[in-house]
């Protein structure tokens, strides 16, 4: 009876060491945090972090629950693989963009082996996703220039046919096969980068036009007219909208579905122009509710809500290239100062971004969580050294 009873105080001891560690383990994290005054000092910090968590990645919670953590893990509802996706993508973005102007072995090295860790002999995924989150990380692989990037032809083909079979009667891409009667802001930001990557490189134009038809749609049916910020969905059936209309991720979604599509585009590419209305329209949307301290909210159009990392590094991101059009370059640059001046007062010593909204649930149910996420310091990564890049610095 006596070992029966040792081992139920063991068990029950690592039971709530589970829920304690890694709450004690945040609040260390942030003594300190946001002492960044240097922008030189700050890029090399988040960008050290975010090299060493490419083959690393933090897992991210599927639930809220911060008590009886290993409940979840039974299940097997602690962390899913499409959530590490894109994680996974924006640290590869982030590395990328790092890469253009440092030739750093080291960087290089642990691309390399997340690549064989993704990536068969062929080309081919190992792991071939089910899901259309998978198309940003294949989009962050055409990134890459230190690479033979038409090695991975299969896998970019594979994602293209991945893709094809969740479009529907619409003509527009699902979320899931099985949500065919909503279309997700979510999926915007998840495919159109790749659908115009991939069909400028290899001369598909029906995957621009598809990219094109996604994100103008969604423009018909999923934005608050006045106000010009999506909807988190909106129902194929009737068009009404679903969840928030401002829910700070979203936005980042639409953002960067758009202009890294935009991006992407030739010159002179029919949906250049196209394109280019629809940032300069969002960037001003955007732009109005930017905090003082240079955050955008979890929810944009609530000043009582919290910030949120993830929303601010991705629409950092979009107003830095949104510069590029004249007429909007002045307010762009001046929203993306303010955006990296907040992000590294949110930054902890080790170099790891924080407040981070968490994983949402379904339409309309948030996290309430905030807290590191690979995503956000991916996005934090590219921004920084596109900006420095620029020359603005």
């Amino acid at each position: 009876m006596q070992i029966v009873g040792l081992i139920v105080i063991i068990l029950i001891t690592l039971i709530i060491l589970i829920d304690v560690v890694p709450l004690l383990k945040d609040w260390v994290s942030r003594i300190h945090i946001g002492r960044y005054s240097d922008k030189h000092l700050w890029n090399l910090s988040i960008t050290n972090t975010g090299k060493t968590w490419l083959n690393k990645t933090p897992k991210i919670k599927v639930t809220d629950n911060t008590r009886l953590i290993i409940i979840d893990i039974l299940k097997r509802n602690y962390t899913k693989n499409e959530i590490q996706q894109w994680q996974e993508a924006a640290l590869l973005l982030g590395l990328t963009e790092y890469l253009k102007n440092n030739d750093d072995e080291n960087v290089q090295k642990e691309i390399t082996k997340f690549l064989n860790s993704k990536f068969d002999y062929n080309g081919q995924w190992l792991n071939k996703p089910q899901h259309v989150e998978g198309a940003i990380l294949a989009y962050a692989v055409m990134k890459l220039d230190f690479i033979d990037r038409d090695k991975y032809r299969n896998a970019l083909d594979y994602t293209w046919e991945l893709i094809k079979e969740h479009i529907g009667e619409d003509g527009t891409v699902g979320y899931r096969k099985s949500m065919q009667s909503y279309r997700y802001v979510d999926t915007i930001g998840f495919i159109c980068p790749f659908l115009v990557a991939y069909g400028v490189r290899y001369k598909k134009e029906e995957c621009i036009d598809l990219a094109a038809k996604q994100i103008k749609t969604y423009e018909e049916y999923g934005m608050l007219e006045k106000l010009y910020i999506p909807s988190h969905a909106y129902s194929l059936e009737d068009k009404a909208p679903l969840g928030l209309y401002g829910w700070g991720r979203g936005l980042g979604w639409y953002a960067i579905g758009l202009i890294d599509s935009w991006g992407e585009l030739p010159i002179n590419h029919k949906y250049k122009k196209v394109l280019e209305e629809s940032v300069k329209k969002f960037s001003i949307a955007a732009i109005s509710f930017q905090q003082e301290n240079g955050s955008w909210n979890w929810t944009v159009t609530r000043k009582e809500s919290r910030p949120d990392s993830s929303t601010t590094a991705t629409l950092g991101w979009f107003m830095l290239n949104a510069a590029k059009i004249e007429g909007i370059s002045k307010e762009c640059l001046d929203s993306t100062e303010k955006a990296l001046s907040y992000l590294m007062k949110v930054t902890r010593r080790s170099g790891s971004v924080d407040f981070s909204q968490g994983d949402t649930k379904d339409i309309g149910v948030y996290s309430m969580l905030f807290n590191i996420l690979p995503f956000a310091q991916g996005f934090c990564i590219r921004m920084m050294n596109s900006y420095k890049s620029s020359k603005i610095v």
